[in-house]
Parts: C-alpha cells; structure tokens; sequence
C-alpha cells in the first residue's frame, strides 16, 4: 500500500485487500482464478516476405502465434478462413500478413475490411497504417465511412490498396455506385470480416444479405475473392461463417497467445426481505464495487446492460469519486452518443487520462482502448460469450486482471450466479442469423436489382428467386423484360434500409436548453419509452426532460433540468394470431410456430427516485401504437391441463412461468433478451384457450422463435428446476417475478403448471 495515497500498488495487493474485506466477501458466490497460460509459437512461414518479416522484428515479434501461423498457410492455399480465439490474442495479424503479402506480391490487387463499427475501423487502419510505415513500401490504407471528406473520397476509390469500411456504409455508399468503384472490384483478392460473431440477430441477417449482393458484384466485374473471418469464441463459428459469407471455410480455432492469470468473482448483492426475495438494487452495489477498484487507482470499465442504467451508474460514479479523481475522469459510452464524443473517451482511456468509463456493449468489440486492470458487469450481459467478451477488455496485455458479475434480481442472473458451473463449464452460444427472412431478403433484392439486373437462373439466397422478382414486378418495382429483371424506380433503395434496426428512421434527440444542438438518437421502437413527452432522457450523466416528441419530424425537443428521479414506461400489448406454420400436440396442451400481429402502445410512465428507486408519481403517455407483423412460438393450455378454477389464479400461474421462460430463453439463443419478448394471456383472442407467445421483436422474424419452438423441451425442464430451486416462499425476482407482480400463490401456481407439463411430455 502507497502510504502517501492510500492506494494499492499491483493487482496482486488489491486482490489481497479485496479478500480481506468481509462485508464484500460476504456477497461473494464464487470466485474463480484462472490461471496465465504460456504462449505457443511458431516460426515465420517459409514464404513470407523479408519485407514482413523485417517490420514484426522491428516490433519485437520474432515468432507468430500458432493460430496466426496456421492461418497464414490456410490462406495461402486459397482457403477461406475463419480464425476463432479469445479477446486480445493477435487475430490482427491472421489478416493483416496475408493482405500484405499479396499486396507486396502483385502491386494492383485490392482488398477490403468490414469491421462492425466505425471506431473498430478506425482503431485497426491505425495499427495497420504503422507496420506498412515500418516497412517502407506503398501501400495506401483508407477508412471509407461517413466521416470521409468528399475530396478524399475519389482517391480512394481510385488508389486505395486496403479499403476499410462497415457493412452500413457498403451496403449504401459502395454497392450501389459500383461503377465508381471499378479498380477495387476488378482486382479484389481479399474480403475482411472481423468480429463475425457481432453479424448475429437481425444485423447479422441483413449483412449476409449484403455479401450476397458484394459477391455478385465482383462476379459481375471478374473477380472471386477469398473471405478471412475472424470471431471471437462462439458454439457454431464455423456454421456461422459459412452461413454469413455463403461458401464454405476452414477453422482455425487452436489458440496460441499467451494471458495473463484472471480472477472472475461472481457477486449476488444481500437480500434485503427475505420473504419477497428482494435484493439490494444492482446497480447501487454496481456503484459500491467499481468506486471501490477506482478509489484504489485501478482503471475500470464498467458494462452496462441499458442506456438508461449506464447514465444512472455514470452520474453516481462521478458523485463517488468526484473529489478523489474529478468527475472528468469517468465517462460514459454508449449508442446515441456523437462520433466526436467517442473517439475523444476512446483517445482519454489509451493515454490513461480517463480512469474510468461507463459503458453499454458499444465497448465490447474490440477497438484500443488501453491497459484496463478490472471489469465490472452491471448484471449478466445475457451471453456467456458476450460475458467473456467484456470481461476480456480487461487485463488484455498479458497482467493479472480481475471482472466482476454483479448480479441482478432477474431470474437469468440469479441462475447464473448460482450455477457457476453452468457458466464456467459450458461453451459459449451459438450465433444465430436468418438470411432469407422474407422481408429482409426483399430488400435486399430490391438493392441487387439496382446495382445489376436479374437474368432468369440467377440465384439470391435458398428462397425462389423468380417468385420474389414476380411479386416486385406486381409492385410495380421490377420491370421485366427478355429474361431480365429492371429497377423501375427513380430513387435507389439501400438509402431507406437500415441494417440495424427494425425500424427504418432514427429520432433525433435536440437539446434547446442554450440555442439548439442535437445531442444524440434513438431508434422508432425505443422512443416510445425513452423520449415520450415528460420523459427524464440522461446523456453523459446530464439529465434531460423531453419538452416534445414530433413523431412526424422525427425530433425530441429536450431541456437540461436538475431533478432527484428518472422515468421507466410501460408498454401495453395485443396479439393477434395470423396462421399457424407448424404445431405438435404435447397431451394437455399444444405448441405452436407461426405469424403474428403486434400492437404495441406506451400508457404511463413512473418517476423513479435516485439512489433509492422508490415510485414517486406517475403520468400518462399519448403516443400512436406501433404495429407489427412477425414470428412467434406459443404454448396453448387446454381447460383439463390448467386445473385452475379462478381466472385470477390462471393469470398470476400463466404470469409467473412466462417471467421464468423469457429470462431463460436467453440462455439458449444468443440474443438480447429485448430481441424477443412474451405476451400471457388467459383467453387468447382466435382460441378463447390460456396461451403463452413469445414473439421476435423484428419484422417478420429472424429464427429466434422457432429456435425455441425446437428447444420446447429443455426450455421447459429448465423454467421448472428455477421455480422449484429457488429458495424464496411465494416468488421473487429471481424466479416468477415479485409478489406484488405474481400475488401470494404466484410461485405454487406457476409450478403446478411447469409440473404438469413436464409430466405430460
């Protein structure tokens, strides 16, 4: 211990002093030291070039990586690639010898790197940008985004060797003017996907639609390049690399780098009412753990699991340490923040200025952002792939690091931090995307049609592609003509198409306090509960009250204000069943997969007080409801099945079992849990029957609900093992939801029900 500062002076002390606190160790369930692991090398390859060769030595690698070795060779073969190891083990250079190797081989030949986010690509170009300096030859890197002056622009399209984007901006600034385009095109060699395992979920499927439409193009002009993935660790990474890219690769999954010794501790904040099953609020002892680390020096990142909770925990860290560290030195990162914004944290956190950052999953990827020592995670990330992921940004540099999984009420939490086995023991989920989603595959044929027309034979994915352009045609889109399809329309369609989000337009967030700035976004869907009129928004530990939401323009209007509460909305909704695709009879009940209709309305709102989350008041919300058409699995309980008389006690059995599924649901899709929600009812609206859905937030659907239409089984006998081992009387947080939620029988009931389905399998 430094006796002039107080603070610790290694990892080791303050792992030491941690241990030795009892009122923290008290809430300590598990914890876990994985031990450091040596590093196993291999020489250069044969063939690489002395040019190469010459800039790792001047960085100090003298020996590659095992797994960077053998992907090298892999490529040189002409092997499509997918390269799949931990956070911070050198997947950089798997592409980046490749690439240059054939750059310094044929001076003419192109590639192009897709990274998820801006700040990925531009972070990498950076690191790639030097080792070409230190060679001493020309090869021209460029970042090709939005952020791109138009001056530039047309040099890069001419000169540029390396051409590093996201798949935004090729979906809607390179593929449709291709015909700009053509020198990359005709002489592309290689496609750079990182991060493959972030392409999951609705992005994921929209972005293998878009290589579908890359790989037509290069066809068009000539070329068949060689894709190289690189992933960090999920359950399928081969299936899903080949199905985002559309051929056929070869794994590289035998990690060589070496990692420092990491200490994972799982920590379940106290129960405050035994009876209820009521934990001390997470984010509160989120505050207590990382003021900790951060009053003891220690460069902490802080997850997140919502923007709302990273501005909360934001504005109480700052409080905490404000007169130890100042409140500069801990920042917030998040979605809706502007680009200036990010990279200027982005740049604090290298050089160590910021010591500590709050932060959604927007940091889980991995872009530079230094030494940090710990990682705290507000509540279970909803993966345990994301969970590795984010503890990974710590401790990246060979040191001793530490994470902390602080626990939340919910039922997920709860069974994670009181499984540990479970999650240390089991692999990582599977990533899961669903390219011909038929609307999002529309769209993406509606783009191809612009950038090239169709000719009868051509094939866009496994859906029948000449009835897709028939019914463009109908629309009045295509024009056909001699066995080829036409884009008929004036405007060109990427511009309207997000790859992001369900919804198609943003509402920007316009600060009136002092003139008017624009401070952020928020997508269509989220705005009903984040933006409404009165809402409390908080941006960068700043808190906001929306004045107006112009639905129609598309802007909230805000006014800084200093007030002791935040707002929390709730979403009615109603479900239609539009027709069942598959169904089997379970004896007593039956589940179903097929179509539905979603009508979604925010009603009222809750003013949440700070620090001590009490309800404080509450106030009405005037919004038009959202409508929307997409997949969903359901579970129908027959009279005999249900055995319950009161219509009261079939709400709070059919309540409760449905908070359990949905908290668990996650754990078998990786998925946000918000990627797919549920809706119980006592008398569906077609069957008249008590019926559960679970439904995919997204038009149309995007698998996940038939994924767990398939999983029906262990999803069921795991909904049973939580209730019934939960060691709360009436029901919890941690299991069917709170009393005041589920009433006094909630748990008995909502377990008869589990039971009875169980035994009737």
């Amino acid at each position: 211990m430094n006796r002039l500062t107080g603070k610790v002076s290694s990892m080791e002390e303050l792992i030491h002093t941690i241990r030795s606190m009892p009122d923290l160790m008290a809430n300590v369930t598990e914890w876990r030291t994985l031990p450091s692991r040596e590093a196993r090398y291999a020489d250069f390859p044969a063939s690489l070039r002395p040019e190469i060769r010459k800039a790792l030595t001047d960085k100090g690698i003298t020996r590659l990586y095992a797994h960077q070795a053998e992907a090298f060779e892999a490529i040189e073969a002409g092997r499509h690639v997918a390269t799949v190891t931990p956070t911070a083990s050198g997947k950089t250079l798997t592409y980046n010898l490749p690439v240059m190797q054939q750059l310094l081989r044929d001076d003419s030949s192109r590639a192009l790197y897709l990274f998820p986010t801006k700040a990925l690509a531009q972070d990498q170009v950076a690191e790639l940008q030097e080792t070409v300096d230190r060679m001493g030859v020309d090869i021209k890197t460029h970042t090709y985004d939005g952020d791109t002056p138009p001056t530039v622009r047309q040099a890069i399209r001419n000169a540029g060797h390396i051409v590093v984007t996201n798949p935004d901006m090729l979906h809607a600034a390179i593929l449709p003017h291709h015909t700009k385009w053509v020198k990359l095109f005709e002489n592309i060699k290689f496609i750079v996907i990182d991060e493959v395992h972030s392409y999951r979920g609705v992005f994921g499927s929209h972005v293998a639609n878009v290589i579908r439409r890359l790989k037509r193009i290069c066809r068009f002009y000539g070329s068949n390049p060689q894709f190289i993935c690189a992933s960090a660790t999920i359950a399928n990474p081969k299936e899903h690399a080949e199905k985002l890219i559309g051929e056929s690769v070869t794994l590289i999954d035998n990690n060589g780098a070496p990692a420092g010794e990491k200490h994972f501790v799982f920590y379940n904040p106290p129960v405050v009412n035994q009876q209820l099953g009521i934990r001390k609020s997470s984010v509160l002892e989120t505050r207590k753990v990382a003021g900790l680390l951060l009053k003891q020096g220690i460069q902490t990142i802080v997850f997140a699991r919502s923007r709302v909770r990273v501005e909360l925990l934001l504005t109480y860290l700052q409080d905490l340490v404000k007169h130890e560290l100042g409140t500069k030195s801990i920042r917030g990162y998040r979605g809706g923040y502007l680009p200036k914004q990010r990279r200027e944290i982005e740049r604090g956190l290298r050089s160590g200025e910021i010591r500590g950052v709050v932060s959604t999953n927007a940091l889980e990827l991995g872009i530079d952002i230094g030494q940090l020592q710990a990682c705290v995670l507000n509540g279970f990330p909803g993966t345990i792939a994301s969970t590795w992921q984010q503890s990974g940004r710590a401790g990246r540099r060979r040191e001793t690091a530490i994470t902390f999984l602080v626990a939340s009420s919910n039922p997920l939490d709860q069974y994670v931090i009181q499984n540990p086995d479970y999650f240390f023991g089991r692999s990582p989920e599977q990533a899961r995307i669903h390219p011909d989603n038929l609307l999002v595959l529309l769209d993406h044929v509606k783009c191809a049609a612009y950038e090239l027309p169709f000719q009868e034979g051509d094939i866009f994915g496994e859906e029948n592609l000449a009835d897709v352009l028939e019914f463009l045609v109908e629309e009045r889109v295509l024009h056909r003509n001699n066995g080829r399809w036409y884009w008929m329309e004036q405007n060109f369609p990427a511009n309207n198409i997000s790859l992001r989000s369900a919804a198609q337009e943003n509402i920007i967030i316009i600060d009136t306090t002092n003139g008017s700035r624009v401070i952020g976004e928020v997508d269509r869907f989220s705005a009903q509960t984040l933006v409404h009129e009165e809402a409390i928004y908080i941006h960068e530990g700043v808190q906001y009250q929306v004045e107006k939401l112009d639905y129609e323009e598309k802007k909230a209007y805000v006014r800084e204000v200093s007030v002791d509460y935040f707002t929390d909305a709730n979403l009615a909704v109603e479900l239609k069943i539009l027709h069942g695709d598959r169904e089997s009879d379970e004896g007593g009940y039956s589940r179903s997969f097929g179509e539905v209709s979603i009508h979604a309305r925010a009603t009222i709102f809750k003013k949440i007080k700070l620090r001590t989350h009490e309800n404080i008041g509450s106030g009405p919300i005037h919004l038009p409801e959202e409508e929307l058409h997409t997949s969903s699995y359901w579970i129908t309980f027959h009279d005999e099945l249900a055995g319950m008389k009161s219509a009261n006690d079939l709400q709070f059995a059919l309540l409760g079992l449905a908070n359990v599924l949905i908290h668990i649901a996650p754990l078998y899709l990786m998925c946000d849990p918000l990627d797919i929600r549920v809706v119980p009812q006592v008398k569906a609206v077609q069957s008249k029957l008590p019926t559960i859905f679970f439904y995919d937030r997204y038009p149309g659907g995007i698998g996940l609900s038939e994924r767990l239409y398939e999983m029906h089984d262990a999803l069921l006998k795991e909904a049973h093992r939580l209730i019934s081992g939960c060691s709360c009387l009436s029901g919890c947080p941690a299991c069917v939801g709170p009393i005041e939620e589920v009433g006094l029988m909630g748990k008995r009931l909502a377990l008869e029900l589990a039971e009875s389905m169980v035994k009737s399998r």
